[in-house]
């Protein structure tokens, strides 16, 4: 094992690199791990970062079989993809913009309460059908992992890319629902699902009208 990765040490190296960087880009997962760290608390937002590292493993799983590959280069399968992912995005922007009232109206506790479950369901959703994601994967393994690169080195690189986007956006959460910053952060809920709504709905449009083929 320890020839392998002196011998795929660059590899590794590169594919850390894109991994954390691709983790950390500002885009809808951010924004929803944000979102339901504030709003649903620690618990919730730690699910949902589990949910999208979960969407990884399938991402980096028809990566190695090589249909990332067959998927970018099928126009009406990729662009089924990015519809029905910016269609999704338009659902949680509307939910975001809809829920004033309710908010308003419950002032008595400083976080809703979101199931394990759906917060584990809306994080892979969210990363499944982001098609940003699937050309990211493809990029990877085509462009940097060698197609000589053995089965567990490509698998060990799956796996950097899935701990890389749990870390990150864990360590989010965790920032956020700190109980020293999540006080202000409920002071102005309804702002931050405002904001959050809108900068989703701009990202699912974006989505829907740039050809990313």
């Amino acid at each position: 094992m320890e020839l392998l990765i002196n011998t795929y040490m660059a590899e590794i190296i590169a594919v850390s690199t894109i991994a954390l960087f691709m983790a950390m880009l500002p885009g809808a997962d951010f924004i929803m791990v944000t979102r339901t760290s504030i709003s649903n608390g620690r618990l919730a937002g730690l699910y949902m970062s589990l949910g999208m590292s979960l969407s990884v493993c399938i991402h980096a799983s028809y990566s190695i079989a090589g249909l990332a590959v067959v998927i970018a280069n099928s126009a009406w399968l990729f662009s089924a993809i990015k519809y029905v992912g910016a269609a999704y995005l338009i659902y949680l922007s509307l939910q975001l913009l809809t829920t004033r009232d309710i908010s308003d109206k419950d002032q008595s506790s400083p976080t809703t309460d979101m199931s394990a479950f759906i917060a584990l369901r809306s994080g892979f959703t969210c990363n499944i059908l982001n098609p940003k994601t699937s050309i990211f994967f493809l990029s990877i393994f085509t462009q940097v992992v060698s197609t000589e690169t053995p089965l567990i080195m490509q698998a060990s690189y799956a796996l950097i890319i899935i701990l890389a986007h749990f870390i990150w956006y864990s360590g989010v959460t965790l920032l956020l629902s700190h109980p020293s910053i999540l006080p202000y952060f409920n002071k102005h809920k309804q702002k931050i699902d405002t904001i959050a709504g809108c900068v989703l709905m701009i990202i699912a449009l974006k989505l829907a009208l740039v050809n990313y083929l």
